[in-house]
């Protein structure tokens, strides 16, 4: 047949094609089929295989394939990425998909990270971190060496540790070296705290110091309170320093001169915790920039506050029970926005702007879990056997980590939580660096630590 009547033939048969039903064009094809030689089937066979796998990642609009990709989970899109460079260029570029899922996971999102590549590796560290957190491998211990007696004293800050001892010296050690920096002689400290010039310590001695690092030299002596210090708390904007000792007392004192400016009375038990810190919400008692003092004792918080004007009374206390045999714990979270407290009831969170209980966390056998440390995703939590970790958006635990038998020491040991930052959402910058101290018996102290990633 000649082409130019081929072609007109091969027109009419095609507009006759197309008039038919599905099922006449099936029985069409079976017919054709069943005439067709091997050349004819193997060419078919050929052709088939492309029509039928079209790539709709490549035929459809970016932006329409970044909406379906979000229909799927991650793993099935690492999977995906497997099929060719043009799915794992056109999958690694959809940040919405990532971002999510790294939030998912508990990780913090930078929006200004403008690499449409990034978040895929962002996610891939992710998700190493979380399995190393599932299977007990995030953590690694070290001990620090150096005192002669129990160390009761521990403060944390910026790579620093700072611990306070029985022999009357206090040390500041490099957490990422385990060398000791400083170490000056002091009174027994039962708390401190420090910056890069001075250390403010509290003593069992029932006075509180303040010392220069770099000569040991006693620059202030707070004497006034009847009981051991055994928590303080300063600001250099201010000029204060507040004291809770164990005559059931607060105490204001001028940081410059060592002068008590007041006396906060209203606690019935030893006050071992106060925290000065910015209130960052509104209510009808303060508003954000003000400073507030919190006091803790054995069942209550006092919230009062302090700023330039010195006389203060009491705007709340809180509890958890009426029942005095339910204690709370000494560790107090405070942020601005919320207050947090563990007892033998749960982990209980209070709104600052209004004083109410937001929520009250129960985890398994929660009578001997503390707090270490409270973010926006997740929280520190410790009993006597391990360190755990808790998402908070679940409220359940989804990692621990082994600790040293410390409370066989009579006289009890000392706790700390380290690097902060990881609770209010992993980045994969913050997971490094110090996340647990606690004193032991033989006068060390036994430090976990965040290894690094595989």
């Amino acid at each position: 047949m000649e082409k130019k009547d081929f072609e007109a033939w091969l027109d009419n048969i095609s507009i006759t094609f197309l008039s038919l039903t599905d099922l006449q064009k099936n029985e069409t094809l079976d017919h054709l089929i069943s005439l067709s030689g091997a050349v004819q089937l193997r060419h078919l066979s050929n052709n088939l295989e492309i029509l039928l796998k079209r790539d709709f990642l490549k035929l459809l609009p970016l932006e329409l394939s970044f909406y379906l990709l979000k229909w799927l989970d991650p793993q099935t899109l690492l999977t995906c990425c497997l099929v060719s460079k043009q799915w794992n260029k056109v999958i690694s570029a959809c940040t919405e998909v990532w971002q999510t899922a790294c939030k998912n996971l508990g990780w913090q999102i930078d929006d200004t990270v403008q690499d449409p590549l990034h978040w895929k590796k962002v996610y891939l560290k992710a998700i190493l971190r979380m399995k190393q957190l599932k299977d007990h491998e995030a953590f690694e211990t070290s001990s620090l060496i150096g005192h002669s007696a129990r160390v009761y004293a521990l403060y944390y800050k910026d790579g620093l540790l700072c611990t306070g001892s029985d022999d009357l010296s206090a040390k500041l050690w490099d957490v990422s070296t385990g060398q000791c920096i400083y170490g000056i002689q002091t009174h027994t400290c039962a708390a401190v705290k420090f910056d890069e010039q001075k250390l403010v310590t509290g003593s069992f001695d029932n006075t509180v110091a303040c010392w220069e690092w770099s000569s040991g030299a006693k620059t202030q002596h707070f004497r006034g309170h009847t009981g051991a210090v055994f928590s303080v708390d300063y600001n250099d904007e201010l000029d204060i320093l507040v004291s809770g000792s164990a005559d059931f007392t607060v105490k204001v004192w001028a940081l410059s001169t060592g002068t008590c400016l007041n006396t906060l009375t209203g606690h019935t038990e030893w006050v071992t915790k106060v925290v000065l810190q910015k209130c960052k919400v509104k209510s009808l008692m303060h508003s954000p920039g003000d400073y507030i003092l919190l006091s803790a004792d054995k069942y209550e918080i006092k919230i009062w506050p302090i700023g330039r004007e010195i006389n203060c009374k009491c705007l709340k206390t809180l509890s958890v029970s009426e029942d005095r045999s339910i204690s709370l714990q000494p560790r107090l979270h405070f942020d601005g926005k919320y207050i947090v407290c563990s007892s033998a009831l749960g982990l209980y969170q209070w709104d600052f702007a209004s004083y109410d209980i937001l929520r009250v966390i129960k985890p398994p056998d929660f009578s001997n879990v503390s707090l270490l440390g409270f973010g926006e995703i997740f929280a520190l939590l410790f009993d006597n056997r391990y360190l755990y970790i808790m998402d908070l958006r679940t409220e359940k635990l989804i990692s621990r980590w082994p600790l040293p038998e410390y409370r066989k020491s009579k006289r009890g040991s000392s706790f700390l939580a380290g690097e902060m930052s990881w609770l209010n959402g992993l980045n994969g910058q913050n997971d490094m660096g110090l996340v647990f101290a606690t004193s032991m018996p033989d006068h060390s102290i036994h430090l976990v630590l965040w290894k690094e990633h595989g």
